[in-house]
């Protein structure tokens, strides 16, 4: 079985969406972190192969995704969109490698481990084949609200709110952006291919699908669903709203907490300081916090405007404001920390 497997020092890996935003990211978050690569395959549609990919100083060609391409493979890094995944990932674990998944398709099944690494690295080796990767506003908020309620449990009521960046609808929608930017400096009239409308001066409810019935999209209920899941607990209540704003690659969120029991802003502050994955970025003084700009490329997601509720009764209630990259600590480093855990 797989999760009973232990890896060898040195891995074969496979990119599947080599081609895309979070493919490209993987390459680097490999790169960067030293990764112990074996072999590497870099996996795409018939489209692509062929295309070139620098990786430690060599070339490396895309091939086309297909069902025996993972029998020299042990971990198989996937970013394909849903569909790639429901088609392909159970012939990657048939051929004994293991799936680390950047869609949604198999997050909320009940045997596919769903892993934030600060938050639950143990739920990695309960796996059958096939490791989950969060929704990226997921993950951003968890990773600032997981140490908080080890200490004092968020139990009562997490409200947040996104500003979520064009990098979460892939390289085409942040081309997009960049392209509506060409054309306003131009005096040309904006064209929305991937998006509904403009995004360029403009912001709008996330552009997934909408329930007519609750009034809620499916960015909104990925982040209540998938949070229950990591953190073990359905006695979480979360009320979100996903919105869509014109930023290449870093989302934001505003983060209101309702604590359990008591806790002393300097006690958060210093929960926040020694949480992984966390940078506090918070000069009141300067007016200085989280921005897209100073996350964007960055591994750790930044916290600030950390600062009580006064609409709550004494340190029970806080605010957060955070920022995170989409591309990596979103989706790619996520993955790739996922793949380290199986290497242990």
């Amino acid at each position: 079985e797989n999760s009973s497997r232990t890896m060898a020092k040195a891995v074969r890996v496979a990119i599947a969406g080599a081609t895309g935003a979070v493919g490209v990211e993987f390459l680097r978050c490999l790169e960067q972190r030293n990764f112990p690569v074996a072999s590497l395959k870099l996996l795409a549609s018939a489209r692509s192969v062929g295309k070139p990919f620098q990786f430690r100083g060599e070339t490396l060609k895309v091939e086309e995704l297909t069902d025996d391409s993972f029998k020299d493979v042990d971990i198989a890094l996937f970013s394909a969109g849903g569909a790639q995944s429901k088609r392909f990932a159970p012939s990657a674990v048939k051929a004994n490698c293991v799936v680390v998944d950047n869609s949604s398709f198999y997050r909320m099944h009940p045997d596919v481990p769903l892993v934030v690494p600060e938050v639950n690295p143990q739920a990695v080796h309960a796996h059958k084949g096939i490791i989950a990767n969060p929704n990226c506003s997921t993950i951003i908020m968890n990773v600032p609200v997981w140490p908080i309620h080890q200490v004092a449990p968020v139990t009562e009521r997490i409200i947040v709110s996104t500003y979520q960046a064009a990098s979460g609808a892939g390289a085409a929608a942040m081309y997009e952006l960049e392209q509506q930017a060409r054309d306003w400096s131009a005096g040309k009239p904006l064209e929305a291919k991937i998006f509904p409308r403009p995004l360029l001066f403009n912001l709008f409810s996330h552009n997934s699908k909408m329930s007519e019935e609750t009034g809620s999209n499916e960015e909104e209920v990925k982040m209540i669903k998938e949070t229950a899941k990591i953190f073990g607990t359905e006695d979480i209540g979360i009320s979100a709203t996903c919105v869509r704003v014109p930023v290449l690659r870093a989302h934001c969120e505003s983060i209101n907490l309702t604590l359990s029991k008591p806790l002393s802003e300097a006690d958060l502050r210093a929960v926040l300081a020694k949480a992984p994955g966390l940078t506090i970025m918070d000069d009141r003084k300067a007016n200085r916090f989280p921005e897209p700009n100073d996350a964007s490329g960055k591994d750790n997601v930044l916290v600030g405007r950390i600062r009580a509720d006064p609409s709550q009764p004494a340190g029970i209630g806080y605010n957060l404001f955070v920022s995170g990259d989409q591309l990596l600590k979103g989706a790619a480093l996520n993955a790739v920390q996922i793949a380290e855990l199986l290497l242990r």
